[in-house]
């Protein structure tokens, strides 16, 4: 928003000093991610520029690391159960959340605010504790080195993202929709899939989506529960840098990173969509 011409000196001042804070926090977050990528076209095995690189000379410049990335056995199977578990744990998370928050929105539902506080409650614990606490209760049942055991822990950490965003897409729902709804003849499962779902379903892809990156980039909970068979690729990367310092682990970031921009597009987009849906905004 451009400043009016009748601003005074403090309130241009203001306005400058504003935009630095904002592009130097910008610089901040957005910093390594500008350094990773470009190493990851590195063609040599090194963490830092060379200087063919900083001369821009085409011969230091390379697509080996992805070259290794898609053809390396190791990688690929840890993108295969990164995937694996991410649908299965999102499709779990995006059912069991929905449901969750369909209840909390209710006005006849009992202790909201507690029952709220529980689900949320694996955002708000350390994941350091939430994994030793899974790591136990799962090893009473042996889904410890299970994809089972990995996808229920992931689907646990997804459940709080899911009843958020739909619990605050429901908050501007018009319940006289359901009230007409019934008393056109329509029972509660039409109801639902006829008239709410629709309206929810931003909220819902939302959630999903969330719960989808939140599996797909989650290590520490892997390190408990997941056996060498469930390597994921965070626990690919992990490993990699421990044991073998290669640029491929940069090429698989810069990858994590375009998928990260593309998802987050898609959340924007279902932002706006939803917020033209409820009258928000034009």
């Amino acid at each position: 928003m451009a400043l009016p011409e009748c601003a005074t000196t403090g309130e241009k001042v203001w306005y400058v000093v504003f935009r630095l804070i904002c592009a130097a926090i910008f610089l901040f977050l957005i910093g390594p991610l500008l350094v990773i990528i470009p190493l990851s076209f590195n063609s040599e095995p090194y963490f830092t520029f060379t200087p063919e690189m900083l001369s821009f000379d085409p011969a230091g410049y390379s697509l080996r690391w992805y070259d290794d990335f898609f053809t390396s056995e190791a990688w690929q199977t840890a993108v295969k159960n990164s995937v694996i578990v991410a649908i299965a744990s999102t499709l779990l998370a995006t059912v069991l959340g929905t449901i969750a928050a369909l209840g909390l929105s209710s006005r006849y539902m009992p202790y909201k605010d507690a029952i709220m506080a529980i689900l949320i409650s694996p955002m708000i614990v350390p994941l350091i504790i939430s994994a030793a606490a899974m790591f136990f209760f799962f090893s009473r049942f042996q889904l410890t080195q299970t994809y089972v055991g990995v996808i229920l822990a992931h689907t646990a950490l997804g459940i709080p993202f899911v009843v958020i965003t739909v619990t605050a897409t429901l908050s501007g729902f018009d319940h006289s929709l359901t009230r007409a709804s019934a008393s056109l003849g329509a029972n509660p499962v039409q109801t639902f899939f006829k008239v709410v779902l629709p309206l929810v379903t931003p909220g819902v892809i939302s959630g999903a989506l969330f719960a989808f990156i939140t599996s797909f980039d989650e290590v520490v909970v892997v390190l408990f529960i997941a056996g060498p068979e469930q390597t994921t690729l965070p626990i690919q990367m992990w490993s990699g840098i421990r044991e073998e310092i290669s640029p491929t682990i940069l090429a698989a970031a810069t990858l994590l990173v375009v998928l990260s921009i593309a998802l987050l597009t898609t959340l924007e987009f279902l932002r706006r969509r939803s917020a033209r849906m409820r009258g928000i905004e034009e």
